[in-house]
């Protein structure tokens, strides 16, 4: 957009039209830059996520290895109870 203003002070026409074209390009600038930064911590968080998806099917892992040995626990006290008598059969 360019805009000719007359400075009846001085004048003087058309001084701010290279002014608007440079708080023009400076805004763009700085919104490329903003950009630029948002860019970057969407990958962050998109690289700290995956970190702990792998992380939770770690644990998922971990917790069906655990229930599987209460499981066998279970079984052993059970069988160690009935050859000692310690319950109803």
């Amino acid at each position: 957009m360019r805009v000719l203003l007359f400075f009846p002070a001085s004048g003087f026409w058309g001084a701010a039209l290279a002014d608007t074209d440079n708080i023009v390009l400076e805004h763009l600038r700085h919104i490329r830059r903003v950009v630029d930064e948002v860019h970057e911590d969407i990958r962050e968080v998109t690289l700290r996520f995956g970190f702990l998806v792998a992380d939770v099917a770690n644990i998922r892992v971990r917790l069906d290895e655990i229930s599987r040995r209460f499981d066998r626990l279970e079984s052993r006290f059970e069988h160690i109870e009935r050859r000692l008598d310690l319950v109803e059969a």
